[in-house]
């Protein structure tokens, strides 16, 4: 047995390669938009059951911060989600496998959620 090995990472010390990082997000932003969904899936009922209920989620939208960031958190995660996955259909076609093309789609991909994020905020919020 080799005793030189790390007994104990440290995972705040451990600098993590953006093609990591992009495909942790990927997961994170799969999680919350399945969940989500769940969540979307009861409002859109609410709204399409009457009039009332439509008129019901409209002020909600219109009037509570957390229904706003709510909308906001799970447009982002599945902008960046569909970005992401549409990143590892390019990877699979066999474009971008390699290590530094992968970090370049990676980055691509991140930037890209970025400004879906940012205009998903603008959709909500204005």
């Amino acid at each position: 047995m080799n005793n030189e090995r790390p007994i104990n990472l440290d995972i705040a010390t451990i600098s993590l390669p953006i093609t990591a990082i992009a495909s942790i997000l990927h997961r994170i932003c799969a999680v919350i938009t399945w969940v989500g969904l769940g969540f979307y899936l009861v409002v859109l009922s609410q709204a399409l059951s009457s009039a009332e209920g439509y008129m019901g989620i409209e002020a909600a939208l219109n009037d509570n911060f957390l229904m706003k960031f709510f909308a906001w958190g799970f447009l982002s995660a599945f902008g960046y989600y569909c970005v992401a996955s549409l990143k590892h259909i390019i990877q699979d076609f066999g474009y971008f496998e390699d290590f530094e093309g992968g970090k370049m789609i990676s980055w691509a991909s991140i930037g890209i959620g970025v400004i879906l994020c940012l205009l998903a905020g603008v959709a909500v919020w204005v």
